[in-house]
């Protein structure tokens, strides 16, 4: 099995598709690294061998992927916060910070929906 940056790259995937399971790798990050070390993107991972492995393993090592990568998008959404802008305000109080409406939706960053008592009407 493939392990690298810390991820067991599926083995019967298309080495451009089992990059992908990298944290931070894309479709065309994939496709620039296999180009890179020399490998056919349409090839099988169990078909590599070590040394296109370690191959891989060396370019990859010069990006900024998985753990160094989310720490830093987090550290990114704290500096926000911690200043006060629009989206560091959004992003505390856990709504859509891109625009979105969130009068009927964005049940994603709201969480369950929860439901409110209505008011009595006042007797005559």
């Amino acid at each position: 099995m493939a392990r690298i940056a810390g991820v067991d790259i599926p083995q019967n995937k298309r080495g451009e598709i089992g990059l992908t399971y990298i944290y931070g790798i894309g479709r065309s990050t994939a496709q620039k690294i296999l180009t890179e070390a020399g490998i056919d993107w349409d090839k099988k991972v169990q078909d590599w061998d070590d040394d296109e492995q370690n191959r891989i393993r060396n370019i990859i090592g010069e990006l900024k992927v998985e753990g160094e990568l989310r720490s830093e998008v987090q550290m990114n959404i704290k500096r926000l916060m911690d200043i006060g802008t629009y989206r560091g305000i959004r992003h505390r109080i856990g709504l859509p910070l891109r625009g979105q409406k969130t009068k009927n939706n964005a049940r994603t960053r709201k969480g369950r929906k929860k439901t409110v008592a209505n008011k009595k009407k006042a007797t005559k």
